[in-house]
Formats: C-alpha cells, structure tokens, sequence
C-alpha cells in the first residue's frame, strides 16, 4: 500500500488543521492506520491510531481531547483533524499503516509509511 499525506501547512497557535491520508490499494479496510510526527532534533512520536477491526481509536495524552482521527474506507482515506494546535506541535506528520499492527502507539508495528507532511505552528 502506498500512502500519501496532504493537508499540512502553516497556522497560529489555537487554529484548527485537518491532516489526510489517502491510501493506494484495495485492502485498506483492513488495515490499521496511524499518525505519528517528528519535531526537528527530536525522535519520531505516537500521535493517534485507529483500528481497521473495531474502529477504536488511541490518542496520545498529549493530544487527547483536541486531536480526532477517523477513515472513510469508501475513499481510502484516514484523516487527523486537529484543533487548538499550539507551536510545539511543530513537526512532520506522518501517516502509518499496517493490516498486522497491535502495538498501536509503535512506530515498529507500522510496516508502511507517507512521505511527511510539515505542519507549521506560529506562536
């Protein structure tokens, strides 16, 4: 499966942002999809994740409650809305997908991944 993010780009402090992933192939429903982001200089992190089988979603603490992630299997798309966005959040967003994942918040469970999109949070 191929992936490719889009929605990036630069917003102030307490703007809203909506990330997408749209995915190649024909399997997509059955594949568990995730973001991650990686600031400059810092390691690459677990942002949200969503279960190709039930639909349960996992949120990193430090995002719960103002990011939302959801899929539109008839558009094999995952998209990652993102609201209050604060500067530190700063970073590439990374889309991730694997039909095998059980460590949700594990990049190693993701065998598939997008190029990046930059997200850009002025202060």
């Amino acid at each position: 499966v191929q992936l490719v993010e889009s929605g990036g780009g630069l917003v102030q402090a307490g703007d809203s942002l909506r990330l997408s992933c749209a995915a190649s192939g024909r399997t997509f429903s059955r594949y568990s999809m995730a973001w991650f982001r990686q600031a400059p200089g810092k390691e690459r992190e677990f942002v949200a994740a969503i279960r190709w089988d039930s639909g349960t979603t996992y949120y990193a603490d430090s995002v719960k409650g103002r990011f939302t992630i959801s899929r539109d299997n008839a558009k094999n798309t995952v998209y990652l809305q993102m609201n209050s966005l604060k500067p530190e959040e700063t970073a590439v967003y990374y889309c991730a997908a694997d039909p095998g994942a059980t460590a949700w918040r594990r990049s190693y469970s993701y065998n598939y991944w997008g190029q990046g999109t930059l997200v850009t949070v002025s202060s």
